[in-house]
């Protein structure tokens, strides 16, 4: 995957490891083990154009529920509870989807 080769597959690998479980997803713990925490904002708008698959300028919820799956095809669907308190943390307009500004905003809580 895309996000993987950018930011090491070490660190893609650990941070799956450590939210293997069903309702074990913690996006801020997520973007620490993962290496997006800190990276510059282009490199995460880079990463939202990945992660907004339908190319909308959003990340709606069907998008946050396959979010694992940018860093790896294998990686489980995200949970209905995780998925929708992940877009309510990140979704600070209410709208109902993240943006990109949204989206830097959440990765450097």
């Amino acid at each position: 995957m895309a996000l993987a080769k950018s930011l090491g597959e070490g660190n893609c690998s650990a941070a799956l490891a450590a939210c293997k479980a069903a309702d074990s997803f913690k996006f801020k713990d997520f973007f620490q083990k993962v290496g997006l925490h800190g990276k510059s904002n282009d490199a995460l708008k880079e990463a939202f154009q990945v992660i907004d698959q339908d190319g909308s300028g959003y990340v709606e919820e069907e998008e946050l529920k396959l979010f694992l799956q940018n860093f790896c095809a294998t990686a489980r669907a995200l949970t209905d509870a995780e998925t929708k308190a992940f877009l309510a943390a990140g979704d600070s307009d209410g709208d109902g989807k993240i943006g990109v500004d949204e989206f830097i905003a959440l990765v450097n809580q």
